[in-house]
């Protein structure tokens, strides 16, 4: 059975960071895709950011609100996912989904979110 487990949400000022961790058990993360998406208050699920497969090439994507101020990454070791978020700001406020296991905005795995909420 594949779990993902979020953790790392919280209250933060605008202008802050916060760094979300998504364990990983069930599956190796070192072959398949992973990525982060968001839900805020009235809005439908976006796009964060993914770590996904072409061939043999790795790919970093990130939705354009987020580039330049989030990074994904992940330990293969541990089984983790990481988002780091920086330069936060009110309209980042959202719970945060980590999933995996696909590519684009298709993941056949899903964790349960982590409240994410950026106070101006």
């Amino acid at each position: 059975q594949v779990q993902l487990v979020e953790s790392g949400g919280g209250l933060v000022q605008a202008g802050g960071s916060l760094r979300l961790s998504c364990a990983v058990s069930g599956r190796t993360l070192s072959s398949i895709g992973v990525g982060w998406f968001r839900q805020g208050p009235g809005k439908e699920r976006e796009f964060v950011a993914s770590i996904t497969w072409s061939g043999f090439n790795l790919y970093h994507n990130y939705g354009d609100s987020e580039k330049g101020r989030f990074t994904i990454s992940r330990d293969n070791a541990k089984n983790t996912v990481y988002l780091q978020m920086n330069k936060l700001n009110p309209e980042d406020t959202a719970v945060y989904y980590c999933a995996a296991d696909g590519s684009g905005r298709n993941f056949r795995y899903w964790g349960q979110g982590t409240q994410v909420t950026v106070s101006s």
